[in-house]
């Protein structure tokens, strides 16, 4: 497990960690409600060179934001039943795109059809606004 114990005003610094270490393009987010997760994702997509404005799919389920390069999709699976919808939607396309940055918030929903490889990031939040993120 690697950490990286950071404030929001160090949130690029907290998305070149996320770059630099992640083992996998698929990215599982997972941390309490209000812990930064969407606010992360935010500063990765920037740091990939996106310029689009990223923000909570929260009721889309999922955002798609361009670079000069490669696709990244943003999930965000709080208000799914259960992951049937998922794949309603053809989630497993999105997670078979080999160039394809995807970012999923609340993943737990799909873990059985998640590839093996994805990445799992846990943000803790501690006192004085600070938050430890955990690539394990």
């Amino acid at each position: 497990m690697t950490e990286l114990t950071y404030s929001i005003n160090e949130i690029d610094k907290a998305a070149r960690f996320v770059i630099k270490n992640s083992r996998s393009r698929i990215v599982l987010l997972d941390g309490d409600m209000g812990s930064g997760k969407t606010t992360l994702i935010k500063a990765i997509v920037k740091q990939l060179g996106s310029d689009d404005e990223a923000n909570s799919p929260t009721f889309a389920i999922v955002n798609e934001y361009r670079t000069p390069g490669f696709p990244i999709y943003h999930f965000d699976l709080y208000r799914l039943k259960d992951f049937y919808e998922a794949l309603d939607f053809g989630i497993e396309e999105y997670l078979s795109q080999p160039d394809a940055y995807v970012f999923i918030e609340w993943s737990d929903i799909i873990a059985e059809i998640l590839p093996e490889n994805s990445q799992k990031i846990r943000i803790i939040v501690k006192e004085n606004n600070t938050r430890v993120l955990q690539i394990l």
